[in-house]
């Protein structure tokens, strides 16, 4: 049979192309052709029409909205979340050839179009579950602005050195000399903090962006540019995000006349909401949630000793507790929100050194079980060996989506070694005090980390233990079989 396929996931970097490749490989192996639509974060190349005529099913292996989902109405079609393409896409195809073959011959099932949302939230789903796809809306929208503004300070720190936090923006407007390498690293600093600028707007407008659609973004936005100017940062774009998507979703609830309805969406809507959740903002909520943030930052600066190291642990263990799953992005949000807020400065916050423990936990678990499919070649099959080259490149730009697939096939034994990998090497950061300003790259950024060489120690020491620890688990579930499997006379009675 001929597949198209769609993947995309929240922040569209490593589940899409790894669900691509996945099912890719799996209809081979099965004698079945399927062709991928990836739809990440580098766009996507759209299928040929001919393509899709051609073909006898499709696949939506996705955790967003497919785009254009209309071209592939009348094909029998299976629709899966991107992780299980990932774990499964054996499974994932031959229920695709299910689809197919339960369809009768003339049908034409169509896949339902919904919303253009950014995550796919499920309306009989739990609470949690949405709150989750709301929060994952706001934060894969928010990352292209925190991979931007934050690379262009490092390198303009790189560059010009800290004291490039004094140019303005009004100094590159009325001399800019392109001759200069100090008006280039400029540049690039006044650039990525107007980026950075962007972070907690982008995040509350899309939050209620999810919750409510595109009713929602407008409120969403001001309430987050609000929560910037009172002070509340991060904390405060959480709520203007949820506080803004519930009331423009309550308002289009509402039961209007027909001569109303019209201008509901366009005009009421978006006047009302944003009125609310920015005012709210601004003389009811922001005050009290800019003192939590204060009292916050004034807790993490004071740690020190073994309190800082536990916060490191703490981080390092939620980065390998799903691989680049929610937890993961929880404890990369967190410290990429705290950078945001103190990159432009000078000095050392602790900010600073949560970054810094953040990537080097999430570089750890790729690496150790690429280490781990070197030393004990036996333990893993071919396909995971050769996965383990491959996280090696991973682990090395701090894709922790790297591990996934050996987690998918043995999260009990290989997520718990991450987590003990990638939990001592943030702890070993906070120990060593080293600090990061860019928010991501990996290596590519090692010249931005204080004192990088203890820094390359820990990523080594996590990496090292990672492997010993899937190994020791891996040959462990490996003996339970060999047991079995021995004669039932050389065993030794048991009671």
């Amino acid at each position: 049979m001929k597949f198209v396929a769609i993947t995309s996931c929240p922040t569209g970097i490593a589940h899409t192309y790894m669900a691509a490749e996945a099912l890719e490989q799996a209809g081979k192996a099965a004698g079945h052709d399927v062709q991928v639509e990836t739809q990440g974060s580098a766009g996507s190349a759209p299928f040929d029409p001919a393509v899709i005529a051609a073909a006898d099913g499709v696949i939506f292996a996705a955790d967003l909205e497919v785009r254009d989902k209309d071209r592939f109405a009348g094909l029998p079609f299976v629709d899966v979340g991107v992780k299980k393409a990932v774990a499964d896409a054996p499974g994932v195809v031959a229920a695709a050839v299910a689809a197919v073959e339960a369809t009768p011959k003339g049908s034409t099932p169509a896949p339902a179009a919904g919303p253009a949302l950014a995550t796919k939230v499920t309306s009989n789903a739990g609470v949690g579950t949405r709150v989750r796809q709301w929060l994952m809306t706001g934060v894969s929208y928010m990352i292209p602005f925190v991979a931007a503004g934050g690379i262009m300070i490092a390198l303009a720190f790189l560059i010009g050195g800290y004291q490039i936090s004094d140019v303005k923006a009004a100094d590159l407007i009325s001399g800019f000399d392109p001759l200069s390498g100090h008006d280039w690293a400029g540049l690039l600093f006044v650039l990525g903090g107007a980026a950075f600028g962007f972070l907690v707007p982008v995040l509350a407008g899309f939050i209620a962006f999810g919750i409510a659609d595109r009713p929602g973004i407008a409120p969403g936005f001001v309430g987050g540019t609000i929560a910037v100017t009172v002070g509340s940062g991060f904390l405060g774009g959480l709520v203007a995000g949820f506080l803004g998507g519930f009331v423009a979703l309550a308002l289009a609830r509402l039961k209007v006349p027909n001569a109303v309805r019209g201008i509901m969406p366009v005009v009421v809507i978006p006047l009302v909401a944003t009125f609310v959740t920015a005012g709210a903002m601004l003389v009811v909520l922001g005050r009290p949630i800019a003192w939590l943030m204060d009292e916050l930052t004034a807790g993490l600066n004071s740690l020190s000793g073994s309190g800082i190291v536990l916060l490191g642990v703490i981080l390092g263990v939620m980065m390998a507790a799903d691989l680049g799953g929610p937890i993961n992005k929880v404890a990369y949000t967190f410290a990429t929100t705290g950078l945001a807020t103190v990159a432009t400065s000078s000095g050392s916050p602790v900010e600073l050194k949560v970054m810094a423990a953040v990537m080097a936990a999430g570089m750890t678990p790729p690496l150790g079980i690429a280490l781990a499919t070197f030393v004990r070649k036996n333990l893993f099959t071919e396909a995971e060996r050769q996965n383990g080259k491959a996280a090696v490149l991973l682990g090395a730009f701090f894709i922790t989506e790297g591990a996934i697939p050996f987690a998918a096939a043995a999260p009990l034994r290989i997520i718990p070694a991450a987590m003990i990998g990638s939990g001592l090497t943030g702890g070993l950061t906070m120990a060593f005090g080293n600090t990061l300003r860019a928010p991501h790259g990996g290596i590519v950024v090692f010249g931005l980390v204080g004192q990088p060489l203890l820094y390359l120690v820990a990523i080594l020491i996590g990496t090292a233990v990672t492997a010993v620890a899937v190994i020791v688990l891996k040959g462990l579930h490996r003996k339970a079989p060999e047991a079995q499997a021995t004669p039932a006379a050389a065993q030794p009675a048991t009671v």
